[in-house]
Formats: C-alpha cells, sequence, structure tokens
C-alpha cells in the first residue's frame, strides 16, 4: 500500500512539472505605448503559444469608444501564435487594443495597450522639428 501511495505522489508531481501556462504576449505591432508616424494597416499581436482564433478577439478603439477596426480577427498562415486584425486608414490620435487570447493551455489571456498614430507630413513643421532633432542627435554620437 505504501508503494502505491509514493508512486502516485511521484506520478502526480512529476505530471504537475508539464502542465502548460497560458499564452502571454510577446510583442506587439504597433508597440505597446508606441508612437507611429502614420496609420498602420493592422495590428499584429504575437503570444506564446498557438492561438484557438474562434475563441481570440481583438479590438481596436478610438479615442471616443468607438471600434474603428475591420473585424477580421485572423491568425497569420504560417505562424499560430500570431494573431491580426485588419484596420482602416486611422487619423491622428490615440487609440486603445483589447485583446483576449484563447491557446490550447487554459486559462484565457486577455489585457488591453495604447498606441498614438501621430501623421508628420514631409515639409510640415512638425517634419523639420524631428529632421532637426535627429540631426541634432547624429551630431551628438559622431
Amino acid at each position: 500500500m505504501n508503494h502505491f501511495i509514493v508512486s502516485f505522489l511521484v506520478i502526480t508531481v512529476a505530471g504537475s512539472s508539464n502542465l502548460e501556462a497560458p499564452a502571454f504576449l510577446e510583442h506587439a505591432e504597433p508597440a505597446v505605448g508606441s508612437t507611429v508616424q502614420k496609420s498602420p494597416g493592422a495590428v499584429r499581436m504575437r503570444f506564446s503559444e498557438k492561438i484557438q482564433p474562434a475563441s481570440s478577439t481583438i479590438q481596436v478603439f478610438d479615442a471616443s469608444g468607438k471600434e474603428v477596426d475591420k473585424r477580421d480577427v485572423h491568425l497569420d498562415r504560417s505562424n499560430k501564435a500570431l494573431l491580426c486584425i485588419s484596420l482602416p486608414p486611422l487619423q491622428s490620435g490615440t487609440y486603445k487594443v483589447v485583446w483576449r487570447a484563447v491557446s490550447f493551455a487554459p486559462p484565457l489571456a486577455q489585457g488591453s495597450f495604447t498606441f498614438r498614430v501621430r501623421w508628420v507630413f514631409p515639409g510640415s513643421l512638425d517634419a523639420r522639428i524631428d529632421l532637426r532633432f535627429e540631426q541634432v542627435l547624429t551630431q551628438a554620437t559622431t
């Protein structure tokens, strides 16, 4: 009987070390908290595990709370851990990404982050300031 109990405990402890953790967000494009110079065509989120597309979501909202994505959440064809959603052309502003990723290992992972679109047109004051700042940084590092 004691051998049975010891064997059961060894199997239970050894088996628990093989449990998988839920998927976690490894990388996002646009990056979490970033400012991009033009409207991205999509939000792409790479997770640590393969994702179940039917149960996973990404939504993108503008500052007023209006959903602005194309509602076409899909996995990348070559990477089943890369969840994507298409975007129409976005205006300058701050956008919130709300996501839920269901992998094949419970529980689900979810979260949100923001990114900012800041259009900079060639010849504009912002573009000239950015160019000048880049020149100053280049001179300072040489």
